[in-house]
Order: structure tokens, then sequence, then C-alpha cells
């Protein structure tokens, strides 16, 4: 028996060259379009939005939005989704991961994100890293059912230092 081949997931920065890559990914994954402001947003993000490859395909994608708060600056996660095919492979936790690093490194405290209140399994996943439902938006969709959706939060603790 020879070694497990080991496939490479790997994350890379979007920018005007590949963005097309994360409209097409959206498209395949979400029941919403995004508008340009969207778009101008995730590059604005710089390392907060990344596609995801495995074995060089691109398969999944994270974008996020930098917004000023009382405190200093949270990070939204507008999207974070892996096709179907790819799920369960451990993608979307290297993608959400990386943000969450990212956050603990610059200082930033919160992350948050809606999530439509039917969806179990998107739920389930950022209740693994210590997301929290802390409210519920009625309507907050249009053209889709249901059209309500929960506010998952997570406070980044971080590191303490000496002085």
């Amino acid at each position: 028996m020879g070694a497990r081949h080991e496939v490479l997931i790997s994350l890379d920065g979007v920018r005007d060259k590949n963005l097309m890559q994360l409209k097409k990914l959206n498209t395949a994954l979400f029941p919403v379009r995004y508008n340009d402001k969207y778009y101008a947003d995730a590059l604005a993000s710089g390392e907060f939005t990344k596609l995801a490859y495995y074995s060089d395909i691109c398969v999944g994608s994270i974008a996020c939005r930098l917004e000023k708060k009382e405190g200093g600056i949270c990070v939204y996660i507008m999207t974070l989704g892996v096709l179907a095919p790819y799920r369960g492979l451990g993608i979307g936790t290297k993608l959400l991961n990386h943000v969450l690093d990212l956050c603990s490194k610059q200082k930033i405290v919160e992350v948050y994100l809606h999530v439509q209140t039917n969806n179990e399994d998107a739920i389930n996943f950022y209740k693994k890293f210590g997301f929290e439902i802390t409210d519920t938006i009625q309507n907050y969709y249009m053209n889709i059912t249901p059209p309500d959706c929960y506010v998952l939060t997570k406070i980044i603790s971080q590191p303490q230092t000496r002085k």
C-alpha cells in the first residue's frame, strides 16, 4: 500500500482578475442574486474574502465586509459556501478558520452573519465554531421562503497582552 494521496485545499484572494469565479459560485450556491455593492465590499475586504480550491478546482468561497462599530471593527460574513459534491471535506472549515484567525490577529472582536431560519446545516456548522443565535429578523429575505433569518454572532476573545 502506498502513502495516502493528500488532496490539497488551497485559498486564494479575490481580485478583479478572478471575480467572475466568485460570481459563478454565488449563482450556483445561493438563491439570492448579489449586486455590485456586494462585490465591491468583497474586494475591499482584502484577506477576508477568499476562494477555495480543491485540487485546483474552485469549489467554495467566503466573502466578508468590514464594518465600523462602537469599540472597533467587526466582520460581517456576507456569504460562505461550498459546492455540494465537495461538502464535508473541511473546505468550509478552512475558509471560516481563515477569517476567524485574521480576526484574532487584527483585534477584531465580533463576527456575525445572517442565516435563513430553515438552514439547519448552516446553523449547526456555525455553532461548532462558537457562534450563537443572537436575533431573529422577520422578512429579511425577499423572494425566498421562509423570508426570516437568524443573526449568528461570535465574540472573538483577544489574546491577553502582557504589561
